[in-house]
């Protein structure tokens, strides 16, 4: 991550991938179906964990694999990677739960 860059502003853009991502996914059936798996793997993570599915707890595990994912040089750019695909999906749960989707 740029040394310029605070973590809201890190939250903001991350906000902004998930949005875009989403938005995107009823044009490219193929980023739905990618976003669809990583949801379903999501939702597992945050069971096996014992938690709730929330939108409080998705935005911690969001928080957590961004900043992992930054500290491994990732950066989000004009491709869905595998990186992107896994943001886009926990915006996505999020929209689901809060009746958006």
């Amino acid at each position: 991550m740029p040394d310029d860059l605070s973590p809201e502003l890190v939250r903001q853009m991350i906000d902004e991938v998930g949005e875009e991502g989403v938005a995107a996914m009823g044009r490219m059936p193929g980023l739905a179906a990618a976003v669809d798996q990583h949801s379903a793997a999501i939702r597992d993570v945050i069971a096996a964990s014992g938690e709730e599915l929330t939108p409080r707890v998705l935005r911690d595990y969001l928080e957590g694999f961004t900043d992992a994912a930054i500290e491994r040089g990732w950066w989000p750019g004009d491709d869905f990677d595998w990186e992107t695909v896994r943001v886009i999906a926990v915006c996505s749960i999020i929209h689901e739960l809060q009746g958006l989707r």
